[in-house]
């Protein structure tokens, strides 16, 4: 099988010392899913509220229009990551199921692969030797899974917690510009939702910026003029509707 793993194949200087990276990699990509579920919430909500916004004045309309958006918005990004999870997760197993085949029918030529996969690492091929040894005699399974494959076998994705997740996170940021707008004076409501999204995609492009280790000032411009951009094509085709129908 090909060599698809990266560094975490290397066996670790300690008994702590791997599986802590691996869980702070696994808690940042969990964030910055959170971070991205959140935006989408905050800036599919706001463009269909202020396009409603800019058709009609009554707040009930915008209200139900924007639960509906952030209801279907939340269903739609659960259903879909687990949907993408799911096809993760069943390619894992497929696999892992791979492996164990392969480790039954040729137990020296997987010990070999092992091996060339650790020299490739830049470890000498005496220790390489030794590495692949200890390692096929503790957990063969794991030990190729890892290196080969970038998976740990016994903490395969989770489909059920992605879509939650993914819900979870999008509510809570499509629950930002309906509250605003549900709340604000109807003259100057559009407005204050507009300047209450700008604040929010800031902070949500300073955060993903930060978690992706990027230059924050450029996340934060591109995630505000999208959002504006959104923003101001639904207002204007709520706008333009609105006079049509009336």
């Amino acid at each position: 099988m090909s060599d698809s793993g990266t560094d975490s194949g290397i066996p670790s200087l300690g008994p702590h010392t791997e599986p802590q990276g691996e869980s702070l990699g696994a808690r940042l990509n969990w964030l910055r899913a959170a971070v991205l579920g959140a935006n989408d919430g905050i800036v599919s909500t706001a463009g269909v509220v202020v396009g409603v916004a800019g058709a009609t004045s009554d707040r009930g309309a915008i209200i139900v229009a924007g639960v509906a958006a952030a209801a279907a918005g939340a269903l739609s990004m659960a259903a879909g990551e687990y949907v993408s999870v799911s096809t993760q997760r069943d390619s894992e197993r497929a696999m892992l199921h791979l492996e164990r085949r392969e480790l039954r029918e040729d137990p020296v030529g997987e010990l070999e692969e092992l091996t060339q996969l650790y020299e490739a690492k830049g470890i000498s091929r005496p220790l390489a030797e030794q590495v692949a040894a200890e390692l096929t005699a503790h957990d063969a399974l794991t030990a190729h899974a890892e290196v080969e494959l970038g998976i740990d076998p016994d903490d395969l994705t989770n489909p059920w917690h992605a879509a939650w997740a993914s819900m979870a996170a999008f509510t809570v940021g499509a629950l930002l510009p309906l509250l605003v707008i549900a709340f604000s004076p109807a003259a100057v409501r559009t407005w204050v939702t507009v300047l209450a999204v700008v604040a929010a995609l800031a902070l949500t492009g300073w955060a993903s910026a930060r978690l992706g280790r990027s230059p924050a000032g450029r996340a934060v411009l591109r995630n505000i003029g999208g959002g504006l951009v959104a923003m101001a094509i639904t207002y204007a085709i709520g706008a333009l509707v609105g006079t049509t129908l009336s």
